[in-house]
């Protein structure tokens, strides 16, 4: 199982932006993406980086994808974004027994859901609550590849049902995945390993460690 430290920072407070935020964040370390968990049928591994880090009152991911393909289709929340170019975030806070998964694509678009692996028990966030999560992204493209980092400023208010009021100590299980499902080269990678005969990121049994300074 893979485990993962989550450091404090002092964001300095003014506008967001992508390249203020990168600058802030730029001593922090970087992990991989990189497990490819169906190979015969979804070889394809973009490459896949994320730094992460908090401030007790909002949570930072840093994604930074390369890939041959980019599709930004949607543009409202909860609408279908893992089918664009997308990374995930998938938290518990509970030992596994419910979690929030936050997807956002290339745009910055969101979907935010909460609940047990049962998909008939999961709530989806409203597109207001979603929209507080503030996203800034970068796109570059160059001798037919193409990169792009974005970065999410996630307020701890977003994980209400938690009951959390500080991300500072605390202790939890998570994982991180790049996927576009109607991309060319649909793939679906992640952080932690996940062993299931189909691609499915909603087994918590396969999260990771996380702990908060």
């Amino acid at each position: 199982m893979s485990s993962l430290l989550v450091p404090r920072v002092n964001i300095a407070t003014g506008k967001f932006n992508y390249f203020q935020m990168q600058n802030s964040l730029v001593d922090l370390p970087w992990h991989s993406i990189s497990q490819v968990n169906w190979p015969q049928s979804y070889p394809y591994k973009p490459l896949v980086n994320f730094q992460i880090a908090h401030d007790d009152e909002t949570l930072y991911v840093h994604f930074a994808v390369e890939e041959e393909f980019i599709k930004a289709q949607y543009i409202r929340p909860n609408e279908a974004v893992w089918e664009d170019s997308c990374v995930e975030f998938f938290i518990s806070f509970d030992r596994k027994q419910t979690y929030y998964n936050l997807e956002f694509n290339v745009l910055g678009t969101g979907l935010i859901g909460y609940g047990s692996s049962i998909k008939s028990q999961r709530k989806r966030l409203s597109s207001q609550e979603i929209e507080r999560v503030k996203t800034a992204t970068s796109v570059v493209s160059a001798q037919g590849r193409k990169t792009w980092s974005t970065i999410w400023a996630v307020p701890v208010a977003t994980f209400q049902a938690a009951k959390i009021t500080s991300f500072a100590q605390l202790k939890g299980h998570c994982n991180l995945y790049k996927c576009g499902d109607e991309l060319p080269n649909a793939h679906f990678v992640s952080w932690n390993q996940i062993d299931n005969p189909t691609p499915n990121f909603h087994l918590p049994n396969f999260f990771g460690e996380i702990n908060f300074e």
